[in-house]
């Protein structure tokens, strides 16, 4: 029985594409269409929060929506970033120290598995997931080249240490401005 071989792309192909795309490992991932109000609501109040904590600290700097370049065959566009390097041109191609992805209903999947490990063997010193529905964000920390589980986080504050600054994040200003009644419920 042949196996059919998969396609594999590159960030050439990549820039040449239309529409809203992730490349993992040479392969194509379709981006799911414009987040829901819960997601966008999530994300400017979480890059908000960051930046503002991020104010005094003249290393690192908070970005929303940002295609990250890891390899000539993976680029992807996390939800929210810390950097705490200067960027090569207008492309970041290193990885940045702090990751949140604001989950949705179909890429659930690539936020928890294929993205917890790319962002691993990457070196993203912190991961973070947040799920709306159950207005919890769940947070890991890379020690020793695994990621260990930080915590689960509803209302509570986190003091998070950076290679060049600190942060302390309020994860109950998150779910403020989330719209009622919301029916795509995400199990973690």
């Amino acid at each position: 029985m042949r196996v059919p071989a998969i396609e594999r792309y590159t960030i050439a192909d990549y820039l040449d594409w239309e529409g809203d795309w992730e490349l993992i490992d040479g392969i194509a991932h379709a981006m799911a269409p414009s987040p829901l109000l819960s997601h966008q609501a999530i994300g400017i109040a979480l890059s908000r929060q960051l930046d503002e904590a991020l104010e005094d600290c003249p290393h690192c700097q908070a970005l929303y929506e940002i295609d990250v370049r890891f390899s000539e065959d993976t680029v992807v566009r996390p939800d929210v970033i810390v950097i705490c390097h200067e960027p090569e041109g207008e492309w970041i191609t290193r990885a940045p120290e702090l990751i949140f992805e604001v989950v949705s209903p179909k890429t659930a999947r690539r936020d928890e598995v294929t993205k917890f490990q790319l962002y691993r063997d990457e070196g993203v010193a912190w991961y973070g997931i947040v799920y709306p529905d159950l207005k919890k964000a769940k947070l890991w920390r890379l020690v020793e080249g695994d990621y260990r589980k930080v915590g689960d986080f509803y209302d509570e504050r986190l003091r998070i240490e950076l290679s060049k600054c600190a942060i302390e994040l309020d994860f109950s200003r998150l779910w403020r401005r989330l719209p009622k009644g919301n029916p795509n419920q995400t199990a973690p």
